[in-house]
């Protein structure tokens, strides 16, 4: 996940919400948050932290450097309506680990700078369900997170073997990982993990081992997912790392599915899920909706196609429409484009006179053994679709665009990209519904 204002650690205040506590006591954009009830505030978790109580003391400073002391009586939990301009309020802690298949040491150069940065931070786990290792903090942060109950963290774990996390993080606390997870467990701090798999490194023996001994930590440890290693072409003086191929994939879809047999007897859940490309690759059949308990790990990418095509099933069997004179082009990632010809042709089946073009785009920019569409960028985008002609629009997933901007990987914007395609291009979230209404009325949700 891109972080923003990562060097930014005043706690400037950038808006104040209408009608809310701050608003009535005039506290405006541009103020600095100075303290609660004598207590300096770190980052946002001291802050929220404060917000259980009913009695607040608040120091505010004013641009002109006057100090304004407030006293107020709330609800227990009721925020004052602060919004920051940096959201975590303090520096994003910086990972310190040089792992052996890290992607943004593979990244080339001349991206934007936020793109090079590193976090291994609790609070954005907690805030935003960024995935982190454990092994850059000290025994108060670890401590901090117990006291406060910082509840759910997503912890990347990769391997419970102590002697061989230290070689693949190159880091000599990545071994106490399992030890900081039975703390957490004992105070009940819920956890998601995952396990980025490596060829004949953490897989195998090593994962049912990793598996097994997280699975004693159950149900603090909701769940477990397992990722292939990511590997660009710019690897220079990195390890040699394999990738996973149709045979490998294979072998990871049966190992994990034979874990689910025994973990559903054991606990009654599946616990450990291998993520979409992992399917794709081998050629397996995507599990069933309700085989993925809820979509623990959709965010990490285990159920997204499952998810997907079941919204579109059911956006399609309540729909009324059924004539769209369109022709549109979905443009994805190679790994998706035999999934989205299926999606598309169910699409079609629906409506008369539609046509859609599937498009994979190779991956030129990171290397063609990039495969999914999170990561294709505005030029190779351009340049693989510019050939199709008379078509209206194309549409792409959102995931190719940054988070809060309409801007590829490479700095090209999408407005940048209609033009010199000459097409519309328009962003669906993976999403089933929101794509229906797309072709339906043109509109996004």
């Amino acid at each position: 996940m891109e972080i923003t204002n990562i060097k930014e650690s005043r706690n400037i205040i950038e808006d104040v919400e209408l009608g809310s506590i701050a608003d009535e006591l005039d506290v405006n954009p541009g103020d600095v948050l100075l303290s609660i009830n004598n207590r300096i505030i770190k980052d946002v978790i001291d802050y929220k932290y404060m917000m259980a109580d009913e009695y607040l003391m608040v120091e505010i400073e004013k641009p002109d450097g006057e100090i304004w002391e407030f006293e107020i009586e709330k609800d227990p939990g009721d925020d004052l309506g602060i919004i920051f301009t940096n959201p975590l309020i303090d520096r994003a802690k910086t990972c310190n680990n040089k792992c052996m298949f890290c992607f943004i040491d593979q990244l080339p150069p001349n991206m934007r700078d936020t793109l090079y940065f590193k976090d291994d931070d609790s609070r954005l786990s907690f805030l935003q369900g960024n995935f982190i290792t454990l092994t850059n903090m000290g025994e108060d942060e670890i401590q901090r997170i117990i006291d406060y109950r910082l509840s759910p963290i997503n912890v990347s774990v990769h391997t419970t073997n102590p002697e061989l996390r230290v070689k693949m993080l190159r880091n000599k606390n990545a071994g106490k990982i399992f030890d900081i997870l039975k703390r957490f467990h004992e105070v009940n701090i819920e956890m998601n993990c995952q396990i980025v798999l490596v060829p004949g490194i953490n897989d195998g023996e090593e994962l049912k081992r990793t598996i097994s001994d997280l699975s004693t930590l159950y149900p603090s440890i909701n769940s477990v997912a397992v990722v292939p290693v990511g590997i660009t072409k710019y690897r220079q003086g990195l390890d040699n790392l394999d990738i996973y191929s149709n045979k490998t994939s294979h072998s990871v879809v049966k190992d994990v599915e034979l874990m689910q047999k025994h973990y559903i007897e054991k606990l009654n859940t599946r616990y450990i899920f291998a993520s979409d490309e992992f399917y794709v690759v081998s050629g397996n059949k995507l599990p069933e909706y309700d085989e993925y308990e809820g979509f623990p790990q959709y965010e990490n990418g285990v159920g997204l196609l499952r998810s997907f095509k079941t919204e579109i099933e059911e956006a399609l069997e309540k729909s009324s429409y059924s004539e769209s004179k369109q022709k549109l082009i979905f443009a994805t990632g190679t790994l998706a484009f035999g999934f989205m010809k299926e999606i598309a042709r169910m699409i079609m089946e629906k409506y008369s006179n539609l046509i859609i073009e599937v498009v994979p785009i190779k991956n030129y920019f990171f290397g063609e053994t990039i495969t999914v569409s999170g990561l294709v960028t505005g030029k190779d985008l351009v340049e693989q679709t510019n050939k199709f002609k008379g078509f209206d629009k194309v549409i792409i997933p959102r995931s190719m665009l940054k988070k809060d901007e309409e801007i590829f990987l490479d700095n090209i914007t999408l407005e940048e990209a209609i033009e010199k395609l000459g097409i519309e291009i328009v962003p669906s979230r993976v999403d089933g519904l929101e794509l229906i209404n797309l072709i339906e009325t043109g509109v996004r949700s």
